[in-house]
């Protein structure tokens, strides 16, 4: 057989498969595009994102997609596709068709880009985890472990860090007129006082005055690095969970702190572990897991990240954005402090004021409700996925499959539940009747619904209406210049910086 006269034959061959491999590969995509924007065709939104998930990430990317997702749903509605197979939602009702005890909708992929690694491998995680059998399993032992009554045998904690805290800034800043980033100092305190609950010892940050061992820093530099991906959760697999990835590029700083704490606790003498015996979480977490042998042992490093992670970075930017309002707004400022200043006189408040103190305090409840709707520390849709029957929501079928969600930043500024003014700081809406505040109560998204709601969310309470009554006593704060906007990244957490204020002690 002449080859060489053949040689032509088989390359022509070879060519026309060539080409009708690439023809069936265009062939492919183009159908599975075309049966993807077909199957939400009647849902509105920007016509181009419902080919691609690169609209939605380049939104998380520039760091403004929660007023990116409230212009859609002004624009559009409040059912809005906003991808191939993603829809938000802004509708108050909505909330417990999504997320309420009886739906249990599953969590979505996007909860995996979140989900904490150490040493580059993935660790169970209360909130992330898309598994309900693992939720249950790991919630429940350690429910009980934040309720108010709990929480109260931890109380003096929280108020001896409270007073070291406002030495600190009695030492820099009070009288001198020397200015303070808020978020900041609000950080230091939050993550110390975590430390001391968590571990019984702080992270040292206010002693220091600064970010130690650029714990913070490397936690927000993880959240801006991971947010982008929950809206393409497939790129971690060329990333995170990309063997070739170096394990030290996956770090999750804060997971890898308490792993090491955890440690520390193992390595003690057993007379040396009775002297911190129930003074803390991790003893708590660790004697839950000694009752019961099924438990993984990543549970317990899973809830002291969790521990942290809940109150520490997103109840200092709650606290940093109620007092936000408070500055910018000069008339809550003088009612909130006329209320404080009246306790006080009156001996219903003590200088640190305790949480049941706190309670009967109407307007610093209509304050921090009011900061909780406004500011929300989560900045994207809590993403399900919906069964297979499907969802009627809005006047519209919702197929099952579809990845649907709710922004807390659109929601919870819905005009038709909190008002046409829902756009402004007003506290005063909160001082209503009692269905009017369930009412508004049941639109807030800010720490989740249902069963999967923050188990962390009275522990962050807790701290708010303990330290801000506590400082407004003891300070007369003020912003640096008045005119001065602050800024605003969502990279998943929404962090605010550049609060400029200065500090006169009051007494």
């Amino acid at each position: 057989m002449d080859f060489d006269r053949m040689s032509p034959y088989f390359q022509d061959r070879t060519a026309l498969l060539v080409k009708a491999l690439v023809i069936l590969a265009i062939s492919w995509c183009v159908s599975n595009a075309l049966r993807s924007y077909m199957r939400l065709i009647h849902v509105p939104g920007p016509r181009l994102a419902a080919f691609t998930n690169l609209f939605r990430r380049s939104w998380v990317k520039t760091g403004e997609a929660h007023v990116i997702h409230k212009k859609l749903h002004d624009q559009y509605g409040t059912v809005v596709r906003y991808g191939p197979n993603a829809v938000m939602v802004s509708q108050p009702e909505a909330i417990g068709k999504i997320y309420g005890f009886k739906t249990r909708y599953q969590k979505s992929e996007l909860y995996d880009v979140i989900m904490p690694r150490i040493t580059g491998l993935r660790i169970p995680d209360v909130f992330a985890t898309r598994d309900e059998n693992v939720h249950t399993q790991m919630r429940r032992p350690v429910a009980n472990l934040y309720s108010a009554t709990k929480i109260s045998t931890f109380e003096p904690i929280i108020t001896s860090t409270m007073q070291y805290f406002f030495r600190r800034l009695d030492e820099l800043f009070a009288s001198k007129d020397s200015e303070l980033d808020l978020f900041n100092w609000f950080q230091y305190f939050m993550f110390d006082v975590l430390g001391q609950l968590t571990f019984s010892r702080s992270f040292g940050c206010l002693d220091k005055g600064d970010d130690v061992e650029d714990i913070i820093k490397n936690n927000w530099r993880y959240f801006q690095q991971i947010a982008p991906n929950t809206q393409m959760a497939w790129l971690d697999y060329l990333w995170r969970d990309n063997p070739l990835v170096p394990t030290s590029r996956k770090r999750n700083p804060l997971a890898e702190f308490g792993a090491a704490r955890i440690q520390e606790r193992m390595s003690l003498t057993e007379d040396e572990k009775k002297t911190i015996d129930e003074r803390d979480y991790l003893s708590c977490f660790m004697k839950e897991k000694a009752k019961d042998d099924t438990l993984p042992d990543l549970f317990v490093p899973t809830w002291v990240n969790d521990n942290i992670v809940a109150g520490a970075d997103t109840t200092s930017i709650l606290t940093t954005a109620m007092m936000y309002h408070l500055l910018k707004n000069p008339s809550s400022l003088s009612t909130l402090r006329r209320e404080i200043d009246d306790a006080a006189a009156q001996g219903r408040i003590s200088q640190y004021v305790t949480w049941k103190e706190s309670q009967a305090l109407p307007y610093l409840e209509a304050c921090v409700n009011e900061a909780t709707r406004m500011y929300p520390p989560f900045g994207l849709p809590f993403e399900r996925v919906v069964p297979e029957a499907g969802l009627d929501i809005g006047g519209y079928f919702i197929p099952g499959g579809t990845r649907i969600g709710i922004n807390p930043w659109t929601v919870q500024r819905d005009v038709s539940l909190f008002g046409e003014d829902a756009e402004t700081w007003r506290p005063e809406r909160w001082l209503c009747d009692k269905d009017r505040k369930a009412a508004m109560q049941n639109g807030i998204l800010t720490f989740g619904a249902g069963h999967r709601s923050c188990v962390g969310k009275q522990l962050a309470y807790f701290e708010i209406y303990k330290l801000i009554p506590s400082l407004l006593q003891r300070y007369d704060v003020a912003l640096k210049d008045p005119s001065e906007e602050w800024s605003i990244e969502n990279k998943w957490l929404v962090k605010p910086s550049g609060l400029r204020v200065t500090l006169a002690a009051r007494n």
